[in-house]
């Protein structure tokens, strides 16, 4: 019998289809305010939230079924699936959002990591739904929340070697990757709720119609006199967990994702024909991963 392998769960092609799709519409709810006319009377994410969450949740059962569909997936990648949701959601009020200080980040990076882009991708958005759910943070950004920490976790999924790449070197990449990412991710939720602030002050307000290099420059100053330090708390909580606990937990996702043998698939090997006098041979089941 084969051992099974804790390689992440692949991507094919019907999960990139998915996944580009659902990004490409993340994408265009996310900028569209930005190449919007002044005259428009949709220049804001007032009203696009209800819309986006509508899409959001068939694509995100789109990636599964897609994800299930390449390469196997069974029961028990939804029960691994729903357990790391369900910790990642009670991480989230810990920090209480003091300072920026969110545990659930470094679990999502450790996650994708193991767990791959396309499971990441699902991961994120589904932990950011239920500690929504969990805290009461329901509201027009949660759908730009989902999505955006789907996104996080992906990255995660999509960094290299790794089966090359063990011990302190990958931690390393991963609290460099935590670093970045955490300032992306607050990066892309500010653009969400920039855009709701129109007229407040002309240096860092959104100005519908305005061209898009001036609105950029405005958005950047506002980004630096708003949020960069709560941005900068959450990376560093991220690298902090990433460096301290992050090993004894790759090992952890790892060993149950050996165990949870996700892309097994079970082959009978016919048996040989006896030689007279012998008896006869038994039929093997043997268990190989993709």
């Amino acid at each position: 019998m084969s051992t099974a392998s804790s390689r992440p769960v692949r991507l094919g092609p019907r999960s990139v289809t998915a996944l580009v799709l659902v990004s490409v519409i993340g994408l265009i709810a996310f900028g569209w305010p930005l190449f919007a006319d002044a005259g428009s009377a949709v220049t804001s994410h007032a009203g696009d939230a209800p819309w986006l969450f509508a899409a959001l949740l068939p694509l995100l059962v789109a990636v599964v079924v897609a994800t299930v569909a390449d390469c196997g997936m069974d029961a028990k990648a939804v029960a691994m699936l729903g357990v790391l949701a369900a910790v990642g959601a009670a991480l989230r009020p810990l920090g209480a959002g003091t300072a920026g200080l969110e545990p659930m980040f470094f679990l999502m990076v450790l996650s994708g990591r193991v767990l791959g882009p396309g499971f990441g991708f699902v991961l994120g958005a589904v932990t950011m739904f239920a500690s929504a759910l969990l805290t009461g943070g329901v509201g027009p950004w949660m759908p730009f929340q989902m999505l955006s920490m789907g996104w996080f976790t992906m990255g995660a999924g999509l960094l290299p070697g790794p089966n090359g790449l063990r011990g302190r070197g990958e931690l390393l990449m991963l609290s460099a990757y935590g670093f970045v990412a955490a300032f992306a991710y607050g990066t892309i939720m500010n653009l969400q709720g920039w855009v709701l602030l129109q007229g407040l002050s002309s240096g860092i307000s959104f100005q519908p119609g305005a061209p898009l290099d001036e609105n950029l420059v405005r958005f950047l100053a506002y980004v630096t006199a708003t949020s960069l330090g709560w941005d900068l708390g959450r990376a560093v909580l991220t690298v902090v967990l990433t460096l301290t606990v992050g090993g004894t937990l790759l090992r952890a996702l790892r060993r149950a994702t050996r165990r949870a043998n996700f892309e097994a698939q079970v082959t009978f090997e016919a048996p040989e024909k006896p030689s007279a006098g012998e008896p006869p041979h038994r039929t093997y089941v043997t268990y190989e991963p993709e």
